[in-house]
C-alpha cells in the first residue's frame, strides 16, 4: 500500500539584521574634563531595544561603558535616559521605533548630576520624593486588620500609585533644570498618591510642603512631565489636582 509522505515543514526565516550607530555622551570624572560624544557600531535586529545595544557595546566594544540598569522590563524605573533628545526607559524603547539611517542618541537625564557615562545621583531626587512623606500617616493605635477602603475612594488615586520612581518626568521639567529646589513632578505626583488617600491623614502636612514657593506652584505646565512618563501616569492632571487641594483647603 503506498503511503504519501508529509511535506517537509517550512523553515522560518531569521530575522534579519542591520548596522546602527548608537552615539553616547561619554563623561568619566578620573579622565575627562568635560563630556564628550563617542559613536559605536552595532549589529541589530528591529525587536531589540536600546538597552540590548547598550549591552553589546559594553560587552563586547567597551567594557567601561557605565549606565544602570535591573529588571530590564520596565518595572525598576532604574535605566531612564534621554534617547534622541526625548526621556525614555532604554528597556522600553525598541529599535524599529527609530529611524536606524541616522545616528541613535544617548545621553543622561538632564537636571541631575553627572556621575559617569548615563549615571546619574538620584540623591536630589530621591530627597524630594522622601520630603512629601510618601508612606500613610494616620493616629490612633495600630489596627488589628486591614484598613478597608471602598473600589470608588482607590479610583481617586489609581493613577499616581503606578509611579516607578524612574525620573523621566523630574529630569524632562524646564523648571527643574534651572532650577535645583524645585520639587519636580514625581515628587508631587507621589504626596498626591497619599493626598487623596481616604485612610490617609496627613494631606496637610504635605500641602503645607507643597505650597512652597519652590513647591506646586512652580509648574508651568507645559506637559513635558506627562510625555515622559513611561506608565502613562497624568501628571499634569494630578499636579493640578494638588493645586486645587491648597485653594480649597480648610486654613
Amino acid at each position: 500500500m503506498a503511503t504519501t509522505e508529509a511535506a517537509p515543514a517550512a523553515k522560518v526565516g531569521a530575522i534579519p539584521s542591520f548596522e546602527v550607530t548608537v552615539r553616547i555622551r561619554r563623561y568619566d570624572p578620573e579622565r575627562d574634563s568635560a563630556p564628550h560624544w563617542e559613536d559605536y557600531k552595532v549589529q541589530v535586529h528591529g525587536t531589540d531595544r536600546i538597552l540590548d545595544a547598550l549591552h553589546k557595546v559594553k560587552w563586547e566594544q567597551d567594557g567601561s561603558l557605565t549606565f544602570r540598569r535591573s529588571c530590564a522590563h520596565g518595572v525598576c524605573g532604574s535605566d531612564a535616559m534621554r534617547i534622541n533628545g526625548v526621556n525614555r526607559l532604554a528597556c522600553k524603547s525598541l529599535l524599529k521605533d527609530l529611524d536606524p539611517s541616522k545616528p541613535i542618541t544617548v545621553e543622561p537625564i538632564k537636571g541631575l548630576p553627572v556621575e559617569k557615562d548615563l549615571v546619574v545621583d538620584m540623591e536630589p531626587f530621591f530627597q524630594s520624593y522622601r520630603e512629601v512623606m510618601p508612606f500613610l500617616i494616620t493616629s490612633g493605635h495600630e489596627p488589628t486588620k486591614e484598613r478597608l477602603q471602598s473600589a470608588h475612594d482607590r479610583e481617586r488615586f489609581d493613577d499616581t500609585t503606578k509611579c516607578i520612581l524612574c525620573a523621566a518626568c523630574t529630569s524632562s521639567c524646564p523648571v527643574f533644570w534651572t532650577d535645583g529646589q524645585y520639587f519636580g513632578p514625581a515628587a508631587i505626583v507621589n504626596a498626591h498618591r497619599f493626598i487623596f488617600d481616604s485612610r490617609d491623614e496627613g494631606a496637610d502636612l504635605r500641602l503645607e510642603v507643597l505650597n512652597d514657593r519652590e513647591g506646586v506652584w512652580r509648574c508651568r505646565t507645559t506637559f513635558n512631565c506627562s510625555e515622559a512618563c513611561p506608565r502613562g501616569i497624568q501628571i499634569t492632571k494630578a499636579i493640578a489636582e494638588v493645586k486645587q487641594a491648597l485653594l480649597t483647603r480648610k486654613v
